[in-house]
């Protein structure tokens, strides 16, 4: 099948498109995940990328609302591959907190370690504490 040349850089962009988004839902995801709030603007960006492809499209240019386009959608795939990001958990949480669901260390079998001691001291001081009744 011979594709003619006015056509063939559609079919090699269709391509291209089709492993960046290939690339963004199932290549290495990075590092280090990104804050939303960026990933936020990226995709409030493609949005734009589409809408003044739109516009392009409106008014009869169509080889640059083909390109506009697949920017917007080169920049989706950016954004979704950005997203898969993976933490180590090695850097403490942000802001100087402490971890909320912090498990204790495994025991020799992999299973975590409970200290029973500890707990019925920490209950037994709750339970022992001084109430006051609360106001109606």
């Amino acid at each position: 099948m011979f594709v003619p040349p006015s056509d063939a850089w559609k079919l090699v962009l269709a391509i291209a498109l089709g492993a960046m988004i290939f690339v963004g839902a199932y290549g290495h995801a990075p590092r280090r995940t990104v804050p939303s709030t960026d990933l936020r603007r990226l995709v409030l960006s493609a949005l734009g990328l589409y809408a003044v492809g739109a516009v392009a499209s409106l008014t009869d240019h169509p080889t640059l609302a083909a390109l506009v386009y697949a920017a917007g959608i080169s920049l989706c795939a950016f954004t979704l591959w950005l997203s898969r990001g993976e933490d180590t958990g090695e850097d403490p949480p942000r802001g100087g907190e402490e971890p909320s669901d912090e498990r204790p260390p495994p025991g020799p079998d992999g299973m975590p370690e409970f200290d029973f001691a500890a707990f019925e001291r920490e209950f037994r001081a709750y339970s022992e504490r001084s109430r006051e009744p609360v106001p109606h």
